[in-house]
C-alpha cells in the first residue's frame, strides 16, 4: 500500500493570503469605480442637457414674447430671433409656431410660422395634449421630409392676444452638440477612473505586499530557527505582529523546558534502576539462594520508578491544564492516614486554612505532601508539623519534623538524584528531588530551612493558588 501523497502547500494552507487581500481589494475598487463612475455619469450628463435645455429655453421665451397675431389672424415677430442659424436651411436650429385648434375657412393661407432653417420640412405637432407648461424632449422625426435628425425640442402652448386659437411654440436643436460633449466627459471620465482605479490596484498590491513583509520576516526566523542558526525570534515586529512572536518564543522556551525535564526524568529514572540492576547482577555472579527473591524484589522496586517516572512524564503534559485544581487540605489528611499507619510511634499534626486551593493535579499534589510527610516521618524524631497558609498569589505547606535537620552547606545538594544524607535507612534518594521537579513543572518552589518550633528540618513548598 503507497502511502498518501502530501498536499502541495498551496492546497495545506488554502491559498496564498497577500492574493486573498488583493482579490479583495482590486474586486471593492472595482465595484465602488463602477458605482461612482455610473453616478458621476448620470450627473454630467444631467447637468449638461439641463444647460442645454436653458438655451433652447431662453429662445422659447424670446419667441413667445415676441410673437404677434396679424390682422388675418396669422402669427408673426416683431423681433426676429439673433441666432442667425434660425436663417440657414438645415442649420440645426429650428423653430416653429403652430395653431391648435379650429383654422379659418378654405381659401386662407396656411397661419403656421416655420423657420427658415426648416427650408421645406415641418415639426412634428401633436395636438392630444396641452403644454402650458415647458415640455422638453427627444425626436428624430419630421412631419415633411424624408430626412432624419436627432432633435431636442421644447415646447410650450400660449394664447395670444386677440386670437381664439391656441398656439403651439417649437423650438429644436440637433443633439450633435450635446451628445458631443457627454463623448468628450464620458472619455475624459473612463479615462481618469482607468488611472484612478490603476493606481488604486498597484496601491492595493503594495501595501498587501508590505504589510504582510513581517510575516515573511517571521517566517524566515523560523526556518533559521529549524535549521539551528538561532534559538529564538530576536527581530523586532510591528505590535500585531508582536504578539505573535512571543508567542512562539514562548513555546520554543517551553518546549526546551519539557525536553530538559524530560532528559532529567530519564537521568532520575537510569539512576533509579541502576542499583536494583547492581544488586541483581551481583546475586547472579555470586549464585547465591535467594537468587529469586532477590529478582523478585528488585524488579518490583524498578517498576515501581519506571510507574513513577511515567507518572512525571504525564504530569508535564498536564501543567498546561488551566482547570487543574485541587483542595489541599483532603490530600493532607490522606496522606496523615497513610503515614500513621506506616509509622505507628509518628504524630502528624495539621493545621491552617482548610479551604486552600491549588492549581495542581490531585495525583500530583498527594505524591509532594506524601513524599515530604514522609521523608519528615522516617527521619523525624516522632512529631510532624504541617501549617497551610493562603497567600496572595500561592498557597503555602510547611512540613517540619522534630529531627537532626540537615546542615546549611548540604541543603543544596540534597537535591541531587540519588542523594541521601541517612544511608541507614531504605530509600532511593529520589523523594525530595521529585517533589522539586514536581514543583517547578507547576510554577512552584520547595526550599529547605530549619525548624525555629521543633529543631528539626523545615521544607516550605509553594504551589499557586488555584482559582
Amino acid at each position: 500500500m503507497k502511502p498518501p501523497r502530501s498536499l502541495p502547500h498551496a492546497r495545506r494552507g488554502g491559498g496564498s493570503l497577500a492574493r486573498r487581500l488583493i482579490f479583495v481589494s482590486v474586486a471593492w475598487i472595482l465595484i465602488l469605480l463602477a458605482a461612482g463612475g455610473f453616478a458621476l455619469d448620470r450627473v454630467l450628463t444631467s447637468a449638461l442637457t439641463r444647460n442645454f435645455d436653458a438655451q433652447i429655453s431662453y429662445v422659447l421665451t424670446a419667441l413667445i414674447g415676441s410673437a404677434e397675431i396679424g390682422p388675418e389672424g396669422e402669427v408673426f415677430l416683431n423681433r426676429p430671433p439673433a441666432d442667425q442659424r434660425f436663417l440657414e436651411p438645415n442649420s440645426g436650429a429650428y423653430f416653429q409656431i403652430s395653431a391648435i385648434g379650429q383654422r379659418a375657412g378654405p381659401g386662407r393661407q396656411d397661419l403656421d410660422l416655420p423657420s427658415r432653417s426648416l427650408w421645406d420640412r415641418r415639426l412634428k405637432v401633436t395636438a392630444g395634449h396641452n403644454d402650458y407648461h415647458i415640455h422638453s424632449y427627444d425626436s428624430t422625426e419630421f412631419v415633411t421630409g424624408a430626412d432624419k435628425e436627432k432633435l431636442r425640442v421644447m415646447e410650450r402652448d400660449v394664447r395670444l392676444p386677440g386670437s381664439p386659437l391656441r398656439w403651439r411654440f417649437q423650438v429644436a436643436q440637433t443633439r450633435e452638440e450635446l451628445d458631443a460633449q457627454i463623448r468628450v466627459v464620458r472619455a475624459t471620465m473612463i479615462r481618469s477612473f482607468a488611472i484612478l482605479g490603476l493606481g488604486l490596484v498597484i496601491l492595493a498590491v503594495l501595501q498587501a505586499f508590505y504589510g504582510l513583509w513581517p510575516l515573511r520576516r517571521v517566517r524566515r526566523a523560523i526556518a533559521a530557527i529549524r535549521s539551528g542558526a538561532k534559538s529564538r525570534i530576536e527581530d523586532r515586529f510591528p505590535r500585531e505582529i508582536a504578539p505573535l512572536t512571543e508567542e512562539l518564543n514562548d513555546l520554543l522556551a517551553h518546549n526546551e523546558t519539557q525536553a530538559e525535564e524530560a532528559r532529567r526524568h530519564a537521568g532520575n529514572l537510569a539512576h533509579a534502576l541502576k542499583t536494583p540492576l547492581t544488586v541483581i547482577t551481583n546475586a547472579a555472579t555470586a549464585q547465591a539462594p535467594d537468587l529469586a527473591d532477590t529478582v523478585c524484589r528488585e524488579a518490583t522496586t524498578m517498576r515501581r520508578q519506571v510507574d513513577h517516572h511515567l507518572a512525571r512524564a504525564r504530569a508535564i503534559g498536564r501543567r498546561s491544564s488551566a482547570q487543574a485544581r485541587s483542595e489541599v487540605w483532603p490530600s493532607l489528611e490522606s496522606v496523615e492516614r497513610a503515614v500513621s499507619r506506616l509509622y505507628n510511634n509518628v504524630t502528624v499534626d495539621l493545621a491552617g486554612d482548610k479551604g486552600a486551593f491549588v492549581r495542581v493535579e490531585r495525583q500530583d499534589l498527594d505524591e509532594m505532601l506524601g513524599n515530604l510527610i514522609e521523608n519528615a516521618a522516617k527521619y523525624g524524631g516522632g512529631r510532624v508539623f504541617v501549617t497551610v497558609r493562603t497567600m496572595a498569589e500561592c498557597v503555602e505547606v510547611e512540613v517540619e519534623d522534630d529531627g537532626r535537620g540537615i546542615p546549611e552547606s548540604e541543603r543544596a545538594t540534597i537535591f541531587d538524584r540519588g542523594a541521601r544524607l541517612d544511608t541507614g535507612k531504605p530509600g532511593t534518594g529520589l523523594g525530595l528531588a521529585i517533589v522539586r521537579d514536581v514543583a517547578h513543572i507547576y510554577g512552584g518552589s520547595v526550599h529547605l530551612e530549619e525548624s525555629e518550633d521543633l529543631g528539626g528540618l523545615l521544607v516550605r513548598l509553594k504551589l499557586p493558588l488555584g482559582g
